[in-house]
């Protein structure tokens, strides 16, 4: 491992020349007064990676909580099947005003207020992501996206400037239509897009734990099915590990799930659980 000093801490990272691609969720949005020194790690981070020849970070982030607490403001219902948010027409006014306006906004001002140079996007900027509605479901999910390729030119351009990406998960179709997505698998698909050399999910937990509550530092494919199977990872940490495990096997590298509430961790590149991506199967002849 390579390290580089930093004025607080020694930020080790892998030799690898891709950007990383770092997501956060509304939790911590909702509570960024409080955990102010998460956004530092942050800016700490995206400097380091950069020193390093990595490029930077690109931030992807959802709000799944203030699009909660506006459509509950207008009165609009938005039941959720399979975990998913079943978009309305009538909803998706209000779920861009939010992912796209008010939170990301704020998310560039807390940046922005800790000497990050930001420029704010959705996943269609630039042709960064292309996106259509879901086919993946067998219930109509409304206005909600699915991305099926991109265009990491402009992630690249700004990392080559400089520039933070922050991007929210509000896509377009072919038709410019708004869609939904979310923002864990929007996070993997742009990882894949920019060849990123990791991913990264925060949450508001450590990271996958036991069934006696530790936290489990590496898991590959097969013993993820394993903890699924019984019970030890349940609940939302379904789908973020799978994501995760998605991403990185699209991708071709590590993806880890990590906590927003220790920001040396995220200054350092460390901590959380580091999904392993698995081994390409050798060629046939």
């Amino acid at each position: 491992m390579n390290t580089i000093p930093t004025p607080s801490s020694t930020v080790e990272f892998a030799a690898s020349r891709g950007p990383l691609v770092v997501k956060i969720g509304g939790a911590l949005l909702e509570s960024a007064e409080a955990h102010g020194e998460a956004f530092d790690g942050l800016v700490s981070l995206h400097a380091a990676h950069r020193a390093q020849g990595g490029g930077g970070i690109v931030l992807v982030h959802g709000g799944g909580a203030q699009v909660d607490r506006q459509l509950k403001l207008v009165g609009i219902e938005t039941p959720r099947i399979e975990g998913i948010r079943v978009t309305s027409r009538e909803a998706i006014d209000q779920v861009v005003g939010v992912l796209a306006g008010s939170a990301h906004v704020r998310l560039l001002g807390i940046l922005a207020a800790r000497g990050a140079r930001v420029v704010g996007l959705t996943l269609s900027d630039g042709g960064l992501c292309a996106c259509r509605h879901t086919t993946r479901y067998a219930f109509d999910a409304g206005e909600v996206g699915e991305i099926t390729g991109g265009d990491g030119a402009v992630a690249h351009t700004l990392l080559a400037g400089g520039f933070m990406p922050v991007v929210n998960s509000i896509g377009l179709s072919a038709n410019g239509d708004p869609l939904n997505v979310n923002a864990d698998e929007a996070a993997c698909a742009i990882a894949r897009i920019v060849g990123a050399s990791g991913i990264v999910l925060l949450t508001d937990v450590a990271g996958v734990l036991d069934a006696h509550k530790q936290l489990i530092r590496e898991l590959d494919a097969a013993r993820i099915e394993v903890l699924i199977a019984d019970g030890t990872i349940s609940g939302g940490m379904i789908p973020k590990v799978r994501g995760a495990l998605e991403a990185a096997a699209q991708a071709g590298c590590p993806a880890t799930i990590a906590s927003w509430r220790d920001p040396a961790a995220i200054a350092k590149g460390m901590g959380g659980t580091r999904i392993l991506a698995p081994l390409a199967e050798p060629s046939r002849r």
